[in-house]
């Protein structure tokens, strides 16, 4: 019987950015995730079951939420679905702290036997759920009339945007060059391992001409993250068109770039930019792959 497993970086695409206040909330999480099989191959156009977990506070916090489904993978071995729409789900209470998605995968029928475990930060969510109540209308309203999706701001373009636990508006933006590099040219461990939090992982990158390119662009860039790199390729619409205008290069259409989010000694995450699919296995002293840099606000 083959085996299979799940990569380990999960890529979430938040379908509810900006909503206004009185409009129906679609309660949904658009979910994907690559799936590979033990000899790093795509797992295409198969059934398996899924079970979703929503945790609160940490990797190992309560259960919230649960459901189950099972999706088939596509032609690029893309797991595709959409988490949510009940009662129970609308009952979350996203302002109460932060949240981790648990998926569990079965690949064995009857698909009820979980052995593949992934669990990733939700990072963009609460926000666009927040709206929901009247609490957060002001919010909504400044969220909207401060700083806009490709806006130019701190030398970058902004691509994303949220309101935080403190009621003020923040958001990534990416500098407006780019460059191809290594990840590593001596090969190492770091544990530059964390998907959502890219400073803290070019902060331990060593040997590395990707940081070194970024360094130079002054303090406080750094090397998305795998679930940032997501978001901008996802909103790469917004940074092309102010890129365009003031005479910048845009993305590569057919060009991968490096996340700052390790796999194992020699490999890293990336994505392609063609088609927005995450390869967890790059090398990071073989691939010379295009570096874009960002930074929060």
């Amino acid at each position: 019987m083959q085996k299979f497993k799940a990569v380990l970086i999960i890529t979430l695409t938040n379908l509810l950015i900006c909503i206004s206040v009185f409009a129906q909330l679609p309660q949904k999480i658009s979910y994907q995730a690559l799936i590979r099989d033990n000899n790093n191959d795509l797992v295409t156009n198969r059934l398996m079951g899924m079970q979703i977990n929503i945790r609160k506070g940490n990797i190992k916090g309560p259960v919230v939420y649960t459901e189950t489904q099972t999706p088939t993978t596509d032609a690029n071995g893309l797991v595709s679905i959409q988490i949510g729409g009940n009662d129970d789900f609308n009952m979350i209470d996203w302002p109460a702290g932060s949240y981790f998605i648990e998926t569990r995968i079965a690949i064995i029928p009857p698909y009820t036997t979980y052995t593949i475990t992934g669990t990733s930060q939700l990072l963009s969510v609460p926000y666009s759920l927040h709206s929901k109540t009247a609490e957060h209308a002001k919010t909504t309203e400044k969220f909207t009339s401060v700083r806009k999706l490709g806006e130019e701001y701190l030398g970058g373009i902004i691509f994303y945007l949220y309101i935080g636990s403190d009621g003020e508006q923040h958001g990534l933006v990416v500098s407006k060059t780019e460059t191809n590099a290594y990840w590593q040219s001596s090969l190492s461990l770091v544990n530059a391992d964390r998907t959502d939090d890219g400073y803290y992982n070019t902060e331990r990158m060593i040997n590395s001409p990707a940081k070194t390119w970024i360094t130079g662009l002054g303090t406080g860039w750094y090397l998305p993250s795998i679930d940032e790199l997501y978001l901008l390729w996802d909103n790469r619409f917004h940074v092309d068109k102010t890129l365009r205008a003031i005479g910048s290069a845009g993305f590569a259409r057919r060009g991968y770039y490096w996340s700052s989010t390790e796999t194992s000694l020699s490999t890293a995450c990336s994505i392609s930019f063609s088609a927005g699919i995450v390869e967890s296995l790059s090398s990071k002293g073989l691939n010379y792959y295009f570096v874009r840099a960002v930074r929060a606000f």
